[in-house]
């Protein structure tokens, strides 16, 4: 099988299966929406490179726990994993991860042009709020695989995901 007629996770059992040199594919394809994801997660862009890297450290460290399956839901697992555990190990409230109201209680100016008011309404959110609208509207995970991830069901998740749409969309239209 040719490798541009591979799935991920056919790839993916290739590297579990000793052929790391495959995990470049893997890497090129999803580092940035792994990024993404952690960045509006944190709001810290180096913390995010840092927890990029080590998620795809931990996908070469963990490859022969992949089970064949949803490697985009493995993987955005052991990127939730990361962050958690990032924030437990500095003791870092998630109420803490907010940047703009970090910034003006500390009377920082900020910038209008860093924040569209989507981003600041999603900010305003709780961060498992934030969390599931990211991964299910930004880099498009579908419901049955976010299901993997936070271990629920389809349709919890996707009220999850309707609730937090709600809540997004109230905050967003207050605030404009």
């Amino acid at each position: 099988m040719l490798l541009k007629q591979q799935t991920d996770d056919d790839i993916m059992v290739n590297v579990a299966n000793g052929n790391l040199d495959l995990l470049k594919i893997l890497f090129d394809k999803h580092h940035l929406h792994v990024f993404n994801f952690l960045y509006k997660m944190s709001g810290d862009k180096m913390l995010s490179e840092d927890l990029t890297q080590e998620v795809f450290y931990k996908v070469i460290k963990y490859r022969k726990t992949y089970k064949k399956g949803k490697f985009i839901a493995w993987l955005f697992t052991i990127a939730r994993n990361s962050f958690k555990s990032h924030l437990r190990k500095n003791k870092i409230l998630t109420s803490d991860l907010d940047p703009l109201v970090n910034q003006l209680e500390n009377g920082d100016k900020v910038k209008e042009e860093d924040y569209s008011d989507l981003q600041r309404a999603l900010n305003k959110l709780e961060a498992s709020d934030r969390e599931i609208l990211l991964l299910n509207r930004l880099q498009e995970i579908r419901y049955q695989e976010l299901a993997e991830i936070l271990d629920s069901t389809p349709g919890a998740v996707k009220t999850k995901v309707s609730r937090a749409l709600k809540k997004l969309k109230k905050i967003y239209l207050e605030s404009i």
